[in-house]
């Protein structure tokens, strides 16, 4: 942002360097520089109060006077600089006025407090988004973090970041006065964060420019060899051009439609990717020519692009309606190539001037409109609601504590490419690509994510980890359960930042949950234990005065410690009971802490009930029903088997209540050493490896499984039978909600009877 630091002269940079790459040592225009920017707004916005801009020129001209610019240049060039770049892009007089004064707060004595009195909130938070963070941080973490403020700013306000890349665009036209690794390094992060930014905001003019200053400094010689190629060429190349021009100028003459057809440029960074990372001759890149056709309505688009495909054949495989299907950043335009005159490959794109200012200007372009209109904070949030890309920004910054991680996770963002996929309904998705129904699901809304367990794929079902392609048509079924949720196994599948970030929150948010039920029920125990005074003890007063002794937040967290382990019960207890013991000394009680017996177990066997009136009786549990415990039960005298117990709505019961005097009364005494038989039914979507992943998960949560049965009907549907060997019932809840988070498991319960 700033190169307001004592700097070399211009003349000890390289001289070879501002031969090769003179754009890189641009240097300030004109005196007049101030008339000039306050020209441009006005004519963008002629009923704009441009008494602001001259206000905030004035006070960043008197804050700046003592410094220069590494040029030898006074430091207001740049703000004025950077403010002339917004103008040309049409934006109004309050965006304008925060580029004069951005870099007011971070190297002058101005203060944001200042700012506030002069300006007013909104200049001032527009400011504060593209300042620097404390100065006392340094490296890639400080980098890191500067970004990631850039960015929760920029999801409130898009402003701030035109802003700063505005701010960018204009240190890149003058790095050559800075030492050359320094410039290396900034322009190796232009190329990786700020030029695909400006391209996912659609501005097309700033991020063609980063792009080739960026390469200009990273690579002297072979910015400049390109340079001289194309120059050479340039003569041949427009003749050809123009011959194309008056062709399809004569088509819309027939046509009558009002249009006008211009060549497009060629980018020297575009054309070094192709020659470099894709290892093409120039000759072959330099013959693929381009135009382009403006033209009025989308109707005169279609009826342009069919004169154009009458008149030379198309390629197959090169048209894209982006008309119907806008990218990302809402681009749009019809795209053709064709075999022209002389069987030279031409590259036609056909737009509306409505969608040229679009493509070149972006999301600039929807704040000169919305501003024109009546602007504001109403107008940020619309073009927040136009590209959805922006909304997720701030969502998974959040949930990324990492610096580091942070910074990759935004590289992948902006940089990946994108599929477009269709809701049943019709509405285009776009997601990265290689990204799954999953990270459909979470595009489409958290709740669908989080309960999603199978997907149909243009209209046949599909394992989510299927990766989806431009066109598919994607349908995902959720679960009704109100515990549904992630698994753990679609991290690795995932290839949204939106949809990891989710699926962690959720487990984060979840495993927290239960430690601090968990602690809570530990002291609890615990206390019932020892017979303390639950009630008297467990103030929240005292509570809270241990939380703070251990150094945790609140409560909650105290709770979440001794669940996670982090805390022994046995020591916050001492801590509580020592607390209100200081409390009470005016009282003669005391509360003793008595030693923990051993409970008394009930008799009975391992089977946890007890037989009224022969407690010593050999008891066995049903297979039939497999009981548990909470359920209703009854007893039935065997012949040399003791009682066998059977849940009071088994099947079995009705037949057995013919013989009433064998009948006898139970109830359900569990120990610690009680085991129980449990039997559940699994139903789930069929796929491969849904036993194994089922199978897995009961493993995990230690259960002995003692059979398993599966059966497949016609339509795919699986329905899976275990039964497996339980002693805490209260762990059954806990398992059934994690065989329910399985891809594809849409429902899982206990059965009641065989």
């Amino acid at each position: 942002m700033t190169q307001a630091t004592p700097a070399p002269a211009s003349g000890a940079q390289p001289s070879s360097l501002l031969r090769l790459v003179p754009r890189i040592f641009s240097r300030a225009p004109a005196r007049d520089g101030v008339e000039n920017l306050l020209r441009t707004v006005r004519t963008h916005h002629p009923k704009g109060d441009v008494s602001i801009v001259e206000r905030a020129y004035r006070v960043a001209e008197k804050a700046h006077a003592p410094q220069k610019r590494q040029s030898g240049e006074p430091y207001i060039t740049h703000p004025l600089a950077v403010a002339q770049i917004l103008a040309e892009l049409g934006l109004g007089p309050r965006a304008v006025a925060a580029a004069l004064l951005h870099d007011t707060v971070e190297d002058t004595d101005y203060t944001l407090e200042q700012l506030s009195a002069e300006f007013g909130d909104e200049i001032s938070m527009l400011v504060d988004g593209v300042t620097k963070l404390d100065k006392v941080k340094y490296g890639d973490a400080a980098q890191a973090e500067t970004v990631r403020k850039m960015l929760v700013a920029m999801s409130k306000d898009i402003r701030v970041l035109l802003i700063k890349l505005a701010d960018r665009l204009h240190n890149a036209r003058t790095w050559g006065f800075v030492p050359p690794e320094k410039a290396a390094k900034k322009a190796t992060e232009t190329l990786e964060i700020y030029a695909p930014l400006a391209h996912r905001l659609g501005i097309q003019a700033i991020k063609s420019e980063l792009e080739d200053l960026s390469f200009a400094v990273l690579h002297p010689k072979l910015y400049a060899e390109i340079e001289s190629l194309v120059k050479q060429r340039t003569p041949q190349r427009e003749e050809y051009v123009q011959s194309v021009i008056d062709a399809v100028d004569t088509d819309l003459r027939d046509l009558r439609i009002r249009g006008r057809v211009m060549g497009r440029p060629k980018q020297l960074y575009s054309v070094y990717q192709k020659m470099v990372v894709r290892g093409r001759d120039f000759d072959d890149i330099y013959d693929l020519l381009g135009i382009r056709v403006l033209v009025g309505t989308v109707r005169d688009c279609y009826a342009v692009l069919g004169a154009i495909h009458a008149r030379w054949t198309p390629m197959p495989g090169r048209f894209k309606d982006y008309i119907a299907t806008p990218k990302f950043n809402l681009y749009q335009s019809l795209h053709t190539t064709v075999i022209g005159p002389g069987g030279r490959t031409v590259e036609i794109q056909i737009r509306t001037n409505e969608m040229h200012q679009h493509a070149e200007y972006g999301v600039a372009a929807h704040w000169k409109y919305k501003e024109q209109v009546g602007g504001g904070k109403a107008s940020a949030k619309s073009v927040d609601t136009d590209m959805a890309w922006l909304a997720h920004i701030s969502d998974w910054q959040a949930e990324t504590a990492d610096p580091g991680e942070f910074l990759d996770s935004l590289r992948f963002e902006i940089g990946a490419k994108e599929v477009y996929v269709f809701t049943p309904k019709g509405r285009v998705i776009g997601l990265p690509s290689g990204a799954t129904p999953v990270d459909f699901a979470y595009a489409v809304h958290t709740e669908i994510g989080h309960r999603t367990m199978g997907a149909k794929v243009n209209g046949r079902l599909v394992p989510l980890e299927s990766a989806l392609h431009s066109g598919d048509v994607v349908e995902v079924f959720t679960s009704k359960n109100p515990d549904a949720g992630p698994s753990q196994d679609w991290l690795g599948f995932v290839a949204s930042t939106r949809a990891r970030s989710k699926i962690r929150g959720w487990f984060t948010k979840e495993r927290r949950e239960e430690a601090v039920e968990q602690g809570k029920d530990s002291i609890a125990r615990a206390m019932r234990r020892q017979n303390l005074p639950l009630q008297r003890l467990m103030g929240q007063d005292s509570l809270a005065e241990v939380a703070h002794q251990l150094r945790y937040d609140d409560v909650t967290a105290l709770y979440a410690a001794i669940g996670e382990g982090h805390v022994s019960t046995q020591s916050v207890i001492e801590k509580i009971t020592a607390l209100v013991r200081a409390q009470d000394e005016s009282s003669a009680a005391t509360i003793d802490i008595p030693r923990v017996g051993r409970s008394k177990v009930p008799r009975g066997g391992d089977s946890g009930v007890l037989v009224l009136g022969a407690p010593d009786i050999l008891v066995k549990l049903a297979k039939c029903c497999t009981p548990v415990p909470g359920d209703p039960i009854v007893g039935f005298v065997t012949r040399g088997s003791g009682v066998s117990v059977h849940r009071a709505d088994c099947t079995n019961v009705a037949a057995l209540s013919r013989e009433q005097a064998r009948m006898t009364e139970v109830s359900w005494a569990p120990h610690t050493k009680s085991v129980f038989l449990v039997q559940i039914q699994v139903e789930a979507l069929d796929r491969a490896g849904l036993l194994s992943d089922v199978t897995r998960v009961l493993s995990e949560h230690h259960v002995n499984i003692l059979s398993a049965s599966v059966t497949t009907s016609n339509d795919r549907l699986a329905i899976s039978r275990f039964v497996f060997e339980m002693g805490d019932i209260v762990h059954l809840d806990r398992v059934l909600n994690a065989v329910r988070r399985i891809d594809a498991v849409y429902d899982v319960y206990r059965t009641t009877s065989s």
